[in-house]
């Protein structure tokens, strides 16, 4: 697709509706939205193709039992921060893995069970990544917004 691709306030209506119900049928989106269930299909599949929209599921971390929510900030040294970063993405408890400017170089955010896991997490499993400076771990407290639908649609033309 080309780079001049605009989303309008049709296709941002049909992503509202996905973002209510990520399940709904085309046809439900239609109807409330007083469109056609081809033109929704069509609407979507040029939002798809155009990689400006993209429907998944996401889960929720305590339906699957995982009572904490931390954020680890990384130093490194010695060895390039975006490996050191790899490798700990491949941890099952990192959930998002991101270098970053400023103190730190990468910026982890990982699930536990429950805070027995941490030491485990932290002294077994991250110590033995090398190219860690220190950690900083940072235990969420309370979520205020922890919103899925990252990407905000603008009404900038051209966005």
């Amino acid at each position: 697709m080309s780079d001049d691709f605009t989303i309008d306030d049709m296709d941002r209506a049909i992503v509202e509706q996905l973002r209510v119900n990520g399940r709904a049928t085309n046809q439900q989106i239609a109807n409330t939205l007083g469109l056609t269930a081809a033109t929704v299909s069509a609407r979507i599949r040029r939002m798809e193709e155009a990689d400006k929209l993209r429907v998944v599921a996401v889960s929720d971390f305590s339906a699957h039992g995982y009572n904490v929510l931390m954020e680890v900030a990384i130093e490194v040294d010695g060895r390039p921060a975006s490996e050191v970063a790899e490798e700990l993405a491949e941890f099952p408890e990192v959930f998002a893995a991101h270098l970053v400017t400023g103190r730190y170089d990468i910026d982890l955010l990982v699930v536990l069970r429950d805070f027995s896991d941490l030491p485990g997490l932290l002294l077994d499993k991250f110590s033995k990544v090398k190219g860690i400076r220190s950690l900083v771990p940072a235990i969420a407290v309370d979520v205020i917004k922890y919103k899925f639908d990252v990407a905000p649609i603008d009404a900038r033309s051209g966005a």
